[in-house]
């Protein structure tokens, strides 16, 4: 069975474009920082929600604040090597602030084998972040939304 996610990846021009992404959290991410960082998303049923319905919720579950009230585009549908498939969509957040999260939190055995529950943020910081940087720090079945961001945004009138 296919695992339906969706997110939000916000953007600004400042003056280059940047892109808001978000440091997975738990012990597991903890010391890593290439390939551990993700655009805010999370799983759906697209039998019972909508795709962009769902990227705003997860948005919101996991940053603790409503996403920035603008026009979304699709960017696409990518699949992960898992065949996990992630439905992107872009906004202009120019004007967001990336501060006052709440982030949302999971609960997992820990340590492993321990017989003990430890609660964990979904995300522990999420930050702007150059189209490069973006690409270093995503997981990398993500990096490919940067890159149909970049050719969305070349193709702006004026660009």
């Amino acid at each position: 069975m296919v695992v339906h996610s969706a997110g939000l990846l916000l953007y600004r021009l400042d003056p280059t474009p940047q892109v808001l992404i978000a440091h997975m959290g738990g012990p597991f991410w903890a010391k890593k920082e290439a390939g551990a960082w993700s655009i805010p998303k999370g799983e759906y049923d697209p039998d019972t929600e909508s795709a962009q319905d769902a990227a705003r919720r997860e948005f919101r579950e996991e940053l603790g604040v409503d996403p920035p009230e603008t026009d979304w585009a699709e960017l696409g549908t990518f699949a992960y090597s898992s065949g996990k498939k992630v439905v992107v969509f872009c906004g202009d957040g120019a004007g967001f602030t990336a501060s006052g999260f709440t982030f949302g939190t999971f609960a997992m055995e820990w340590p492993p084998r321990s017989g003990r529950t430890a609660s964990f943020p979904e995300v522990d910081r999420a930050e702007w972040m150059d189209l490069d940087a973006a690409r270093d720090a995503l997981v990398k079945g993500q990096r490919p939304a940067i890159d149909a961001l970049e050719a969305a945004l070349e193709a702006l009138p004026g660009a």
